[in-house]
């Protein structure tokens, strides 16, 4: 906190300027635990929409199925979310509203931005539903809870580390870029080994990511949304809630492709 004077120009546009370091330290505490609070709102509502969607696209009756999917019987609510063509606009609706929610943060009011948080956050839930599909729910819980941990430990490191970690930020980009790239390569080759490489170096760039996320959303406050507040600091904390829910929610589905087992 020494270096609180410096001219640091925050993503909203505005420089700080020399701020009371105690006042900043309370500020940021409760800034940080409001983005967690709405990662957390967010995680639970992805959890209790994909349970929801879950529930109401399986039965056990056999005669009355509209598919088979594994060793699953849907209903026809269930085929028309996993079978059909819709299933593509729930793939493809929670990358939209990324877009929507980051780019247009600046001319959203901080209500409206939480709301289209909680609708994304529903539609990933959506999207996600399958994976009661493909993997034993005890599997699942299991991978979530290890997410969970390794989550934690990693933000932590990142709020407590005096590293600069800034530099770092290019590289895991990169690394990004690439897992993306031979994922969609792996569509058409459906490799068992590039999908396994795939997911190892997915976890480690997440994990760098929520470090590098936690350390720079954490900068903001302290030369940016500490000398500005109201409004900016709020769609601030909203935007940080979606970035370190996405490094999450990535940790999460790349470890349980190596760590789930499969129904």
């Amino acid at each position: 906190m020494s270096d609180l004077d410096r001219n640091y120009v925050s993503p909203f546009g505005r420089a700080a300027g020399r701020v009371d370091a105690a006042a900043v330290d309370a500020g940021l505490r409760a800034y940080m635990l409001r983005i967690y609070n709405y990662m957390s709102i967010g995680l639970a509502i992805t959890g209790l929409a994909a349970l929801g969607v879950y529930m109401a696209a399986v039965t056990t009756d056999q005669a009355g199925a509209a598919a088979r999917f594994g060793n699953a019987f849907l209903t026809p609510f269930g085929y028309a979310m996993f079978v059909s063509p819709l299933k593509w606009l729930f793939i493809l609706a929670p990358l939209a509203m990324v877009f929507a929610i980051s780019f247009g943060i600046n001319r959203l009011r901080p209500a409206t931005a939480q709301l289209l948080f909680w609708a994304f956050s529903a539609l990933m839930g959506i999207s996600l539903s399958s994976i009661f599909l493909v993997y034993t729910h005890t599997s699942i819980v299991r991978v979530f809870f290890i997410t969970a941990a390794t989550f934690g430990a990693l933000s932590l490191y990142g709020y407590t580390t005096k590293r600069d970690m800034s530099g770092m930020g290019s590289f895991l980009f990169m690394g990004l870029i690439g897992v993306i790239i031979a994922s969609l390569v792996n569509l058409f080759l459906a490799s068992s080994m590039l999908q396994f490489i795939v997911s190892v170096v997915g976890v480690l760039v997440f994990a760098g990511l929520t470090a590098w996320d936690t350390q720079r959303l954490k900068n903001d406050y302290i030369y940016g949304y500490a000398s500005q507040g109201g409004e900016i600091a709020e769609k601030a904390a909203i935007t940080g809630a979606l970035s370190l829910y996405l490094n999450f929610i990535n940790l999460f589905t790349l470890l349980l492709q190596l760590l789930g087992q499969r129904e």
